[in-house]
């Protein structure tokens, strides 16, 4: 399997229009994967303006949402009870062919991992929102992707939850 085809077009069409936020409610889901890594249970979510990580304390949203300005920090960190949070996105701009091989590379990397969550929009093979989860030194780490065709561009975030 290469992603989860959707039939939902997504929301999102820029890198510029992706909003972070921490504590929002749990939006609808286009697709859901649960899974339980260093005693902490995990849902990746899949939605139609990009995704929603909850872990332990963490409700994590990088998505398109209606009266919240655009615009992602490159680097944040926050404290939630007993662990630490640090939170990094990027923006990678790409040529036709590189986009299209970074694109390659992240659905081969979600295809064969089962911690992982894939999505490819109407449209574009290379419409994909993808996350993955692992276990990262007393904690977890997540990684997103959000590719953008038109623009060849590539929001990739990277999240950190350690226990203090």
């Amino acid at each position: 399997m290469t992603g989860i085809p959707l039939t939902t077009p997504y929301l999102d069409t820029g890198a510029d229009q992706l909003s972070f936020t921490l504590g929002r409610p749990e939006h609808p889901a286009l697709a859901v994967r649960d899974v339980t890594l260093a005693g902490v249970d995990v849902q990746l979510r899949l939605l139609g303006a990009s995704h929603q990580v909850l872990a332990g304390p963490v409700r994590e949203t990088v998505a398109c949402l209606p009266g919240v300005e655009g615009g992602l920090p490159d680097s944040t960190t926050h404290e939630f009870d007993d662990w630490r949070y640090h939170f990094g996105a990027r923006v990678l701009h790409c040529t036709a062919a590189g986009f299209t091989e970074r694109v390659a590379a992240v659905r081969a990397r979600c295809e064969s991992d089962p911690r992982s969550l894939c999505g490819v929009f109407p449209g574009s093979p290379d419409a994909v929102t993808a996350l993955t989860v692992e276990p990262h030194g007393t904690g977890l780490r997540w990684r997103t992707w959000h590719t953008y065709p038109q623009s060849r561009q590539i929001v990739a975030t990277q999240t950190r939850l350690e226990a203090r």
